[in-house]
């Protein structure tokens, strides 16, 4: 294989007990005597520890023909082989790589003192793998897998480079770091206890009362951390990380189960943290208007999630941000992308003329005494529009959700709709032990067909999760098979709550094409409730807004034009958006800069032109 090549085998896709060795006995070079397919229990001595097991193959990359071949990759059943020609740009070795046929990283992101780094890229692009290096929680092996790595040696590699003070540091164990985890549903496995027990052990800078109070957590104090929402979770880690006394701060993900205006008080309180001092903050983010806000440089990583990933040199934010939806790196002379990602000229959107779907009166639901009540004005759904819809957390557009699909039966008012409705909650559960494509093909007749593969399967890349059990997908993996179960269905409206929740900036945008064109091409009336400003704009037509006061009451405002409704619902926030000049992608505006404090003045908290 060239030098820039590289195999890779998914172990936990490679299924030698269900398949006759496709890959080697059709393999050119095992086919001429050569040992370049073997299994794992072949290419190792006896005692000789390995990853996977005996029976899973292993590919020699010195006997590889390369891409060029890719016979085992067709012939594999599982897709479990991957066959890469990487770009020639990279360095001849990755700053780590998991093993034989595994993972390499190329590069790693360069922290700044006073300032905030941003990283931006598909989850499975080593994101994660880069961060636990430069918290000092594994040593980078510079691709000698089958060496114990050092300091020292890293050291070389980065000499001369901006990593080198920071590695100097790190080797000598001096740097103090903090680190939010991604994956904060976690967290009541790891510490059994209450939130101010776990909270009172990280006041490390004094700060614990100001956080608690703007983040709005005062209320879960005395909770025990299993008992609290996804939201809250989130909340409380932000709070634990910017309350520790640390040189280093990492945040990986700080908006998942926020609402926008939590999102800008996040972003602000990080911002804050940069600021205050010679800190470096690193964080990975996908929702773009947050990251635009908070970062003052950028990092893109780009490569194959599974087989490779590659971090590139610290970028400005804005042009890093408009390479990545390009689909295009300048410096790098790069495409990551096949398509553009393209946003609307103008922000208004042209009246629906769609004759009226559902008509409903005005709607009440009350919970009880003291409790919650959501109370919704009359309005009208259109046939073969996209409603999207918006509010803070704990508002009551779940709720609503739940009125229209029958889940919930109002307290006052009745809809009295004789449709077919096809529903995505906001939380998945999946309690059936059920492959993917069974699954799938209960749901629609179209199942396998080329219809649904081009215009669902592929953009919500599902080809890879068929032959998987529902119980063993991921997050983002489990959201993707529902947004498909959702759209495939026979139905009058589909109705999709929280749609962008655990996927990465390309998965939303592919979520969101794949939406948008089986809304077009079908004349399907959709509904859709998300934080993610980016969806929202792409998606929706018209626009319902919630407001109130979270957890106590809540009112829905009937449907309204895109302009008229993103203004009320951002003047309650105090935030003001622009279009971006060269991609016409939504931005936020600074708080307080001359455009955010005109457009404040002009009433037109969203982009004008």
């Amino acid at each position: 294989m060239a030098d820039d090549s590289i195999a890779v085998v998914d172990l936990d896709r490679c299924q030698p007990d269900r398949c006759n060795y496709e890959c080697s006995n059709y393999c050119p070079p095992n086919r001429t005597g050569k040992d370049c397919i073997t299994t794992r229990e072949e290419r190792y001595e006896e005692g000789e520890p390995y990853d996977g097991g005996a029976d899973q193959i292993w590919i020699s990359e010195e006997i590889c023909l390369g891409e060029s071949c890719g016979i085992c990759v067709e012939k594999c059943p599982f897709d479990a082989i991957e066959i890469i020609n990487l770009p020639s740009e990279l360095d001849d070795e990755p700053i780590h790589r998991y093993g034989e046929n595994a993972f390499g990283l190329y590069g790693l992101p360069v922290p700044e003192s006073g300032g905030v780094t941003g990283i931006l890229g598909p989850n499975g692009i080593g994101k994660s793998t880069a961060v636990r290096m430069l918290a000092g929680e594994m040593v980078p092996n510079r691709g000698a897998h089958d060496q114990t790595p050092t300091w020292e040696a890293v050291l070389e590699r980065v000499r001369g480079t901006g990593l080198q003070t920071y590695v100097e540091r790190l080797a000598d164990d001096e740097v103090a770091v903090a680190r939010k985890p991604q994956y904060v549903d976690q967290i009541p496995d790891q510490f059994d206890g209450e939130v101010q027990e776990l909270l009172a052990a990280t006041d490390e800078r004094g700060v614990l009362d100001e956080l608690v109070d703007r983040l709005d957590i005062r209320t879960v104090m005395d909770s025990r951390l299993d008992e609290i929402s996804g939201g809250e979770l989130q909340r409380v880690a932000l709070t634990a990380t910017l309350a520790r006394d640390a040189e280093f701060y990492f945040f990986d993900e700080i908006t998942p189960y926020l609402d926008v205006g939590q999102r800008m008080t996040a972003a602000r309180l990080v911002r804050e943290l940069a600021d205050d001092g010679d800190r470096a903050v690193m964080a990975v983010e996908h929702d773009l208007a947050i990251l635009d806000l908070l970062a003052d440089t950028l990092h893109v990583t780009y490569g194959e999630p599974g087989a490779y990933g590659v971090v590139t040199d610290p970028k400005s934010v804005r042009s890093g941000i408009n390479e990545y939806l390009s689909g295009y790196l300048d410096n790098e002379n790069m495409r990551i992308r096949q398509d553009a990602i393209e946003f609307e000229e103008h922000a208004p959107r042209a009246s629906t003329n769609g004759r009226p779907l559902l008509e409903y009166p005005e709607l009440t639901k009350s919970y009880g005494d003291g409790a919650f009540t959501l109370a919704v004005e009359p309005g009208t759904i259109h046939e073969s529009e996209v409603l999207g819809v918006v509010g803070p957390n704990g508002i009551g557009k779940s709720t609503l959700a739940k009125l229209l699909t029958g889940r919930l039966a109002p307290t006052t008012g009745s809809v009295n709709a004789d449709l077919d409705i096809a529903y995505k909650p906001q939380y998945i559960e999946i309690d059936r032990q059920m492959r993917v494509d069974t699954f799938l093909s209960s749901v629609t007749d179209d199942f396998g067909s080329s219809y649904w593969d081009t215009e669902v399967a592929r953009p919500l890349q599902l080809n890879r999760l068929m032959d998987q059990q529902l119980t063993e997908l991921s997050g983002g993996e489990r959201q993707r098979v529902a947004i498909a179960a959702t759209i495939s269905e026979d139905a009058d409206l589909y109705l999709l709550d929280e749609p962008s929740a655990h996927l990465d900036v390309e998965q939303r945008v592919q979520a969101t094409t794949a939406i948008r064109r089986y809304a077009e091409h079908n004349d399907a009336t959709v509904m859709v409730i998300d934080h993610d400003i980016y969806m929202i704009d792409l998606l929706a037509d018209r626009l319902m807004v919630f407001d109130g006061e979270p957890a106590e009451r809540g009112r829905a405002s009937q449907p309204q034009e895109m302009r008229a409704g993103m203004n009320d619902f951002l003047a309650d926030l105090d935030i003001t958006f622009r279009r971006d000049e060269r991609t016409g992608r939504p931005r936020i505006n600074k708080p307080g800069s001359q455009l955010d404090s005109q457009q404040k003045r002009d009433g037109e908290y969203y982009y004008t032109k």
